[in-house]
């Protein structure tokens, strides 16, 4: 099939996606969002059980906001490296009590997923050719 020639429309590879990039998009804000809501339900526990300090609560609300804005803001191209930020800041704040170093690592591992599934929905789509 010389290159002149225009596939059929049953051989082009579809992703199924119409937006891709703003899907990427919504995932991001989602795991931005239940990260910030597993920081706030980590208050109660660790002011009780860890004995954290005014200043400790105040990382973590500090945190809680920073990934909420993050949320509203996904459309700026800035907040992909302020989420990788902000998950490099979490697993610092394991200095205050390790289970916040658990927390980190774990949506570490998923704005990392996220990042991967960010750069394989924007990959152009290709026509295969069949035999």
């Amino acid at each position: 099939m010389d290159t002149s020639e225009q596939q059929p429309e049953s051989d082009v590879v579809r992703s199924g996606l119409k937006n891709p990039a703003a899907a990427a998009r919504g995932v991001a804000a989602g795991t931005l969002m239940l990260e910030a809501l597993a920081l706030l339900l980590a208050i109660a526990p660790l002011s009780q059980v860890a004995d954290l300090s005014g200043l400790g609560v105040a990382v973590l609300i500090a945190l809680i906001i920073v990934a909420v804005v993050l949320c509203g803001s996904m459309r700026r191209s800035w907040s992909w490296h302020a989420g990788s930020a902000l998950q490099v800041a979490v697993i610092c704040a394991g200095l205050l009590h390790w289970s916040l170093a658990v927390i980190g690592v774990l949506f570490g591992a998923i704005w990392w997923y996220v990042l991967r599934v960010r750069r394989f929905v924007s990959i152009p789509v290709t026509p295969i050719e069949l035999e």
